[in-house]
């Protein structure tokens, strides 16, 4: 790769490469993100290419980012026509080539088909794909994210030589507080208002950091982006340290993402060789690098000051905010921080314009930063939904068309499942009920709910979730990350794990929610950042909307959600056909019964672990809640 000397020598370049990359190519895209390569995508990468190459076909295969899809991988598109299919195994690649690529037949058995067995072609016409507004993730499943020549094909690094040809840093700062662009980590709180307080801070030095400490269970949308497209999120870095005057950056990312770390190290190693890092960037005297930083995988350390603490070598702990990190952050320095999927809409803002982003989402952001929710969010679709993946979708969008248009609505609805919740915002977000499904979602409206948007985290849950369990798990999960320095957070964990433990027991007491209540109150108002001012939010959004399971724990001992292991049982019905998978699979022997006679359930011997219920094939077993087991079984 040359090194560009000037914007505009920069500008030839990218103008070399799109000319080079041909639209009507035949190219094989297959899925490289760890979610596929965890179902075998790299072995079916490299017999695709050896397959291809014994033919001496004139085809490229591309080892691309994550294409969201992740449950249903290994994926693979065939370039041009769009055709569409998954779980491909190695055994499928002549077939494929055979019929697919040269003759243009279809195979249904890899194709993907709904619920309602509807079949589909193309990409972009799966119900998983077709209503989402794929911003960030455009260039996912188009280019392979080791190679700079096809992140430049794709306008690469042309917002970033347009800023250093046209513009002053001030404009920049303009232009993003006027795109309403917020923080996509958590706060929501306006980009370009934090880029101008770094900027007008005083300081000898000024630091840029990202934010890939993705400490949610069950996220994963920053590591990604890192991972199929790690130039993107550079760009943003780079322009956003002109803008604000920084010379030097960190990416903090998780130990846990080897492969986001592998390929952010490689583009930097790129971004040097092309001349948008270092010294004296593109001849403009202006100079700015990135180091990567490895999280130890502490859930505080996504705390804008604990992971400053954590970068500079001491524990992570958050510390008293003001001065904020604009005015005194790294090092005492000034310092701006944004997460992944932030930096990586700045490109786009520079390259599409205000306008163009403004129009996406909800709100007006003309008179206020804080007045809407622009671009679109991509969320981290989990739980029991059909679709379960990554889903970018603009701001403003219902919930509802998230969960059954995009998710495919919940898993087992044949077998009575019903949506009961969805939980957004990660631990420390609120459980939304169904009567709000229509609602939209974006910052401020979440917020109402007495949830917020977070970093992503999106978990659906249906009518065998315990809200109280869910309460308990969650607070579990934030005692153990809290760093304990201030006593709302970490007194409050402790006490309300202590009181939900006994609850889902059936050990509750009345006076338990008052106190429940009075705690999530202290810790909101007291607590030292963001982690102990959230984590009351599963509790007080569960009280607010299924106390009734609070109270029914606590007055009968009962678990209607049928989740709690103490309060519920295993039961075989009279649909058993005695085919005896369950009591094969039976890990403690509790099941019993002769072939193709009806089984037993001793419960003395059973640890309701849910083996049973997830072979049996026929319906047969049922999870009783607790009204359920004294009718039935009169206990």
């Amino acid at each position: 790769m040359e090194k560009a000397t000037t914007p505009q020598a920069l500008l030839q370049i990218i103008e070399k490469h799109e000319k080079a990359r041909d639209p009507n190519a035949v190219r094989i895209s297959v899925c490289g993100g760890t979610g596929c390569k965890a179902s075998g995508a790299g072995p079916l990468i490299e017999a695709f290419r050896k397959e291809i190459a014994d033919r001496k076909l004139d085809v490229e295969v591309i080892s691309t980012g994550c294409h969201g899809f992740c449950e249903r991988g290994p994926l693979v598109v065939l370039h041009p026509t769009g055709v569409f299919y998954q779980k491909v195994k190695i055994k499928d690649i002549p077939e494929i080539l055979e019929k697919t690529l040269d003759k243009g037949e279809l195979i249904p058995r890899l194709q993907y088909r709904d619920e309602n067995r509807q079949v589909y072609v193309k990409e972009k016409e799966v119900p998983f794909y077709k209503d989402q507004e794929r911003i960030v993730f455009a260039m996912n499943g188009h280019i392979d994210p080791t190679r700079l020549d096809h992140y430049l094909s794709m306008q690469g690094y042309r917002a970033l030589a347009t800023v250093l040809a046209k513009h002053k840093p001030e404009e920049i700062v303009e232009m993003v507080i006027k795109s309403g662009l917020r923080g996509r980590g958590g706060g929501g709180f306006p980009t370009g208002l934090k880029w101008k307080f770094t900027r007008e801070a005083e300081g000898d030095k000024k630091y840029l950091i990202c934010n890939a400490d993705e400490g949610d269970p069950g996220a994963f949308m920053d590591r990604s982006v890192l991972e199929g497209n790690p130039h993107l999120v550079l760009e943003g870095m780079i322009i956003g340290a002109f803008a604000v005057g920084a010379s030097e950056g960190y990416v903090y990312v998780r130990n846990e993402y080897p492969m986001a770390i592998e390929h952010l190290q490689l583009a930097i190693t790129q971004a040097r060789e092309l001349g948008v890092l270092g010294q004296n960037i593109l001849g403009t005297g202006f100079s700015f690098d990135v180091k990567i930083n490895r999280g130890g995988g502490a859930f505080v350390c996504g705390e804008e000051t604990a992971l400053i603490a954590s970068i500079e070598g001491r524990r992570g702990m958050p510390r008293t905010r003001p001065p904020f990190p604009a005015k005194k952050g790294l090092w005492g320095k000034p310092t701006d921080i944004n997460n992944v999927e932030t930096w990586a809409n700045v490109p786009y803002i520079i390259n599409r314009g205000v306008d163009w982003f403004t129009s996406i989402g909800t709100g007006d952001v003309s008179k206020s930063p804080f007045g809407g929710s622009k671009g679109t969010k991509i969320f981290s679709l989990v739980g029991k939904v059909n679709n379960t993946g990554l889903v970018e979708v603009p701001m403003g969008i219902p919930l509802r068309k998230i969960v059954f248009d995009i998710g495919g609505g919940i898993k087992g609805a044949k077998k009575g499942r019903t949506f009961k919740a969805v939980q957004t915002g990660g631990p420390s977000g609120g459980c939304i009920p169904d009567k709000y499904l229509d609602h939209p979602v974006d910052f401020d409206e979440l917020s109402k709910l007495g949830s917020m948007m977070g970093s992503g985290g999106m978990i659906v849950m249906d009518d065998h979730t315990c809200m109280v369990e869910v309460a308990r798990y969650f607070v579990d999960f934030l005692k153990e990350e809290s760093c304990g320095k201030c006593t709302p957070c970490r007194e409050g964990l402790r006490r309300m794990s202590e009181i939900l433990n006994r609850m889902v027991r059936g050990q509750g007491r009345t006076e338990d929610l008052a106190v429940l209540e009075d705690l999530g109150a202290v810790m909101k108002d007291a607590s030292l950042c963001q982690l102990g001012s959230t984590a009351a939010n599963p509790v007080l959004s569960t009280l607010q909307y299924f106390r009734s399971e609070y109270e029914n724990h606590i007055a009968t001992g009962l678990c209607d959600g049928r989740q709690c292991i103490d309060l519920i049982r295993y039961h075989i019905t009279d649909a058993c056909t005695g085919c005896t998978i369950c009591a094969k699979k039976c890990p403690t022997q509790a099941i019993t019964g002769e072939n193709k006679q009806l089984h037993v359930l001793d419960q003395s011997k059973c640890v309701r672990c849910g083996v049973c219920y997830d072979a049996c094939n026929f319906n047969a077993i049922s999870i009783l809640s607790g009204t359920e087991i004294r009718e039935k079984l009169g206990e």
